[in-house]
């Protein structure tokens, strides 16, 4: 039985490409990603949702892109919500000054889709 369990290990490491089940901890993986340049901002779309929105579960978020002005960017997002049994979709689109990253206004959208 022991075998046959370090025989499937080896098997699944093998097939998964990981050959090296226990890499070292002071190196970063190849498979790790950098945290996007909106990741602040999402989470900024995440709390101001849940304020509009305190019932609702968050099921679902996407990045939609950002829109650059001369003084101004804003990042757009889309969330999907659940409350009780209905769901829906909001857009949240988050303005803020291009030199301080000071939030000039975070605008909500409902929709159906």
């Amino acid at each position: 039985m022991k075998k046959l369990l370090i025989s499937l290990l080896i098997t699944m490491f093998v097939f998964s490409g990981n050959v090296n089940p226990l890499p070292a901890m002071n190196k970063v993986s190849a498979q790790q990603k950098p945290i996007p340049p909106y990741a602040k901002w999402g989470t900024l779309a995440l709390e101001k949702t849940h304020e509009k929105y305190p019932h609702a579960k968050i099921v679902d978020y996407l990045h939609i892109g950002r829109t650059s002005g001369p003084q101004t960017s804003t990042e757009k997002f889309k969330l999907w919500l659940k409350d009780n049994n209905t769901e829906f979709g909001v857009y949240v689109n988050i303005e803020f000054n291009k030199q301080t990253e000071k939030v000039v206004k975070v605008t909500f959208q409902e929709t159906s889709r």
